[in-house]
């Protein structure tokens, strides 16, 4: 990192920047932080090219299809206005060395690493072609060495869904020493198998230090590319056959990705010889010319071009054999110790990736449970828009969901109240409501769907429609500042000038009232059963938390619990919160208050008794079937026995923005959603990332604003992103 230069901004998009990663002709990538601290990679169009239009879409497409791939193979995007006056982008940054740095420091990889990147690439390969992207640009410095895996980076477009060009005349798509000829010679006509030609000529570099084609000049280089033989010196005898495969001019002879991650599983995991059965679907090899391994010669070194539009050496590694060896053995310890990856700095270059029709998948990353999933009859994967035209003042809670009942699944959305949505199909069989708004129904019970209607700024009612039909069957007016909850003997709200609650039966009969108090109050349900939490003074927050027993003419008062404290629900009959470890007011963007103790009270006797947590947690808390499961705006799950307060365990994924869990203890997982529709799956036992899936394409244009949601309906898992709902296998992507 540079420090900024005079006339770089201070601060993109609430980041501050702290200086340069980098920088090339179509823009510069700084490295920022965000007001909790979060460290992202800022990437700032040029000015220039922020007044063509064209580059424009295509940055568009560039946000979209990172998206698409964000989380597993790319740094997930934080944030991004492709509409601002200079667009940008911000990436997840993580520090590190990419490929091309390892062999440049260490020299040539191993066979067993070099088997490792190859099973890793192809898996990325894979999946980057289920999202319907062609990379195109795959070179030693867009391939990161992480702990875990190489991971690839660069996702632009260059042509748009229409199929219509916007690769602009002159400017040259890709790295010649690692394109494939079709890209040199027809570059609109390049499918998948250009990437697996990449591959080839990667894997090539990655075990001799050089690529196959390198020569004096990028000319040379593509002249070689297109019509010369690959210089394989240097590649182990067992990666011979595959390599040259990759490596075929016709792209129809190609391997399929699924062929080359067989071949390579094939291979010992040591770097011991081969089985021959890993090259026995090779073609008869050609004869290369002689280069000894590990060395590359003074004048093959190429100029490539990266993505940041930087001009840089890909092939200047010369190592003796002693040197080699010891640089193999310091990998392999940096490997296994951790070593992070530059996630976003070269994802400079708009227009190095290609659209190509493919599903709109990613591969899962665990094994799925092989069982009989209970699905809705008929059931199949669905999408549907939560949002419908209709006249009126726009009225926006900014929270729009669904609930379920058995098989049966009620939405609200944007433009209606209500609708049921057909948990097989996501069809819509009915929907209720004229005024646009977005607010998740109250709940399902005895038949009824409880609904909220604003009319005018002045009056909110609870309405009980026919959950079969949609039909109203009552409403109520309520406290307008006040929601209405669900209880085990009916609904229970407060009234509309907030001086009493009130409980209604499902026929809309008021069963009860109780006097609420010259505090601020609202009603509450803890382990099914009706509360009131209430402090003194005119905002909540602001004094300790009184619980307070709810019934027919009484209010009682329970316990006392701290200031700030957080009700999650109830545990064994007795109410459970969390305790803060500060109850300072902060008003910082992005901060999360400190959680150190759950509070479990003894509903008869008002006892407290405090259950300390092993270290201060933050995020957002959910508390489903005895675990406390904290949720970190960065994509970080932290279990809780809600019993003892241990910690299950901690996971951080690489997906941010996620929603609450949903729970399946048939499969034994936790389901997540986040803003742009990706699912994730963790071991509900060990916190183990058991499947994700790609983002969706057209997530809506509320993705900013309406959180995220997941929910079961029997084993299928619907989940809403922006203001889309959708429903996915509870065993992931195919």
């Amino acid at each position: 990192m540079t420090p900024l230069s005079t006339g770089d901004p201070e601060s993109i998009g609430g980041y501050t920047l702290l200086g340069r990663l980098g920088a090339g002709g179509m823009g510069v990538v700084y490295l920022g932080v965000s007001a909790s601290g979060r460290q992202v990679a800022v990437k700032l169009v040029r000015g220039a090219y922020a007044q063509e239009e064209e580059f424009r879409t295509r940055f568009r497409q560039e946000i979209a299809a990172a998206r698409r791939v964000s989380g597993a193979f790319t740094a997930p995007v934080v944030d991004a206005d492709p509409d601002a006056d200079r667009p940008w982008m911000a990436t997840l940054y993580v520090p590190g060395l990419n490929l091309a740095e390892v062999v440049e420091k260490d020299g040539p990889l191993s066979a067993r690493e070099l088997r490792a990147l190859g099973l890793g690439l192809t898996e990325a390969l894979r999946d980057i072609h289920r999202a319907g992207l062609v990379h195109r640009d795959l070179k030693p410095r867009n391939v990161l060495m992480t702990d875990d895996g190489p991971r690839v980076i660069d996702f632009g477009i260059s042509r748009a869904d229409d199929h219509q060009s916007l690769t602009t005349t002159g400017r040259m798509i890709g790295t010649p020493p690692f394109m494939s000829p079709e890209q040199l010679a027809a570059p609109r006509d390049v499918t998948p198998a250009s990437d697996v030609f990449s591959l080839g000529s990667l894997l090539v570099f990655a075990a001799a230090g050089t690529g196959p084609f390198d020569a004096d000049s990028p000319y040379i280089t593509g002249y070689q590319v297109v019509h010369g033989a690959p210089d394989l010196g240097g590649v182990p005898e067992a990666f011979l056959g595959i390599v040259e495969r990759c490596l075929d001019k016709d792209p129809a002879a190609r391997p399929e990705l699924t062929d080359i991650h067989r071949m390579l599983r094939a291979l010992p995991e040591s770097d011991a010889t081969a089985s021959p059965e890993a090259g026995q679907s090779a073609k008869p090899r050609s004869h290369p010319t002689s280069r000894s391994a590990g060395t590359t010669s003074a004048g093959t070194t190429s100029a490539a071009t990266t993505s940041a539009g930087t001009t840089t050496g890909t092939g200047t590694s010369a190592a003796t054999d002693t040197g080699t060896a010891t640089g193999k053995r310091r990998r392999a310890r940096m490997l296994l110790t951790g070593l992070g990856a530059v996630l976003a700095v070269a994802v400079l270059g708009v227009g190095v990736g290609h659209l190509v029709s493919g599903p709109d998948t990613t591969a899962a990353t665990g094994t799925a449970t092989a069982r009989a999933a209970s699905l809705p009859d008929g059931w199949r994967p669905w999408q549907t828009a939560l949002r419908y035209a209709v006249k009126g003042i726009p009225l926006d809670y900014d929270s729009p969901g669904c609930v379920a009942a058995g098989s049966a699944l009620f939405c609200g959305g944007t433009g209606f109240t209500a609708a049921r949505i057909d948990a097989s199909s996501g069809r819509t069989l009915w929907r209720t409501g004229t005024r646009p708004q977005g607010v998740q129904p109250i709940g399902v019970r005895d038949g009824l769907v409880y609904v909220y209607e604003d009319p005018d700024d002045r009056t909110r009612r609870v309405v009980a429609l026919d959950a079969t039909t949609g039909h109203r069957r009552w409403q109520r007016e309520i406290s307008k500042s006040e929601e209405a909850v669900l209880y085990d003997g009916g609904l229970l709200t407060l009234s509309p000038d907030s001086s009493s609650f009130v409980a209604y039966g499902p026929s809309g009969r008021e069963l009860w009232r109780a006097p609420s108090l010259d505090e601020y109050c609202t009603p509450s349900v803890l382990g099914g059963a009706p509360y009131a939490l209430c402090s003194q003074g005119t905002e909540a927050g602001q004094a300790p938390v009184e619980l307070m027993k709810v019934g027919p003419g009484s209010l009682s008062e329970t316990a006392t619990l701290p200031r700030k404290s957080e009700a999650l629900g109830a545990v064994g009959g007795e109410p459970l919160f969390l305790a803060p470890q500060t109850a300072k007011d902060v008003y910082e963007a992005g901060y999360e208050r400190p959680y150190n103790a759950l509070l479990r009270v003894a509903p008869d006797t008002g006892q407290v008794r405090r259950i300390p947590l092993a270290r201060p947690l933050t995020g957002a808390a959910t508390l489903v079937d005895g675990v406390v499961y904290f949720v970190r705006s960065d994509g970080s799950v932290t279990a809780v026995s809600a019993d003892s307060g241990r910690q299950l365990w901690r996971k951080v994924t690489d997906v941010e923005s996620l929603s609450a869990p949903a729970v399946s203890a048939t499969y034994g997982r936790v389901y997540f959603a986040n803003r742009f529709g990706r699912l994730l799956a963790l071991d509900s036992r060990t916190g183990a990332e058991v499947w994700r899936t790609s983002a969706l394409d057209d997530p809506g244009d509320k993705t900013q604003s309406y959180p995220p949601r997941v929910l079961l309906v029997k084993d299928a898992i619907v989940a809403t992103a922006g203001d889309t709902a959708f429903s996915r296998s509870p065993d992931g992507p195919a």
